[in-house]
Parts: C-alpha cells; structure tokens; sequence
C-alpha cells in the first residue's frame, strides 16, 4: 500500500518502522479541515467533529441522555501533529514503539484525523479503560450507535493490532 511521504517522513522521524504500519494493514488518513463544534468538554476544551458527525453525535448523546445515560466526549478531532506529540511524548516517557502501537495510532493513520472518530466517557468510569465495557453507556452504545450511523472501530482481537477499545466509535454513515 502507497503512503504519502509525509507519513513516511513522519514514521522515520519517530522511529516507527515502516513495517509495523504494513504489517498492521493500517489505512493513511486525510486529516478533515471543515470541522463543526460536537461538544466542549468539562475541561472548557473544544471538540470538534466534521458536520455530519459532529450533528449524529450530539443526537446521539440527546437519545442515550433521554434514556438515562450519559455520555460525553473524551476526544474527537485530533490533528497529525497532535498525534506526533503524543507519540513524542510516550516516547520521551521510554515506552517502546511496540507499548506505544498497540495503543495508540501512529501520526497519519489515526481514526480521528478524520473528524468522524469519538471517545466516549461516561461518569464514574476511569476514561479509556476498558472497565467501559461493563458500564451501562457501553451497553446502550451497543444496542443504539448503529441508529446515528457509528460503529466501534476497536474491538477484541481487531486487524490493527490495537487493544479492545470500547470507547472509541467512529462515525461510518454519510
């Protein structure tokens, strides 16, 4: 598979084999650039969403909110360079590529370069950890995403080599 050649700079300048990205079948993304607020969260931070995601999410969260669940957003939107700082920064802290990877997507290959992928938190539930799974937010997910056209991108033993996710869901519908 092609990747650009800034994917390919960016891989070489963190160290990140280019065989690693093959191996993993991972897909390049175009980074979204007409972005739409989704939500902000507790943190005052702005999350952002292209317009049709950022629309089914917060009817999404309308719907599971109606029903008695809550749910906001730990990330949505997340830009290549905010991605390379991550990377950057788990680096600096001595995690090895191999830790890093099976967490976290390399600059250019993250779901959330697209405007269309969303972590999910719920109160009284350590954000990104998959004690999401037993929540009842999890559950309503389960049996409702479909309807406002999202999808869990992560699940056990997934092709990208990533740990299960249940928090991370990406919006699939047009």
């Amino acid at each position: 598979m092609p990747y650009s050649p800034a994917a390919l700079q960016m891989l070489e300048q963190l160290g990140i084999p280019l065989n690693a990205v093959i191996e993993r079948h991972l897909q390049e993304f175009v980074e979204a650039s007409l972005l739409q607020w989704a939500e902000t969260g507790q943190d005052n931070r702005r999350h952002e969403l292209i317009a049709v995601a950022a629309q089914a999410w917060r009817q999404l969260k309308a719907a599971a909110g109606a029903e008695g669940v809550a749910l906001y957003l730990v990330s949505a939107f997340r830009s290549v360079e905010r991605q390379k700082s991550i990377i950057q920064r788990k680096l600096d802290k001595g995690q090895s590529i191999e830790q890093i990877l099976a967490v976290s997507a390399p600059p250019f290959f993250s779901e959330h370069h697209t405007g269309r992928a969303v972590d999910i938190g719920t109160p009284g539930c350590t954000d990104l950890e998959p004690e999401f799974e037993a929540t009842p937010a999890f559950r309503w997910l389960t049996r409702n995403a479909a309807t406002y056209g999202f999808e869990l991108s992560y699940p056990p033993d997934n092709g990208a080599g990533y740990v299960y996710e249940p928090w991370h869901w990406r919006h699939v519908a047009s």
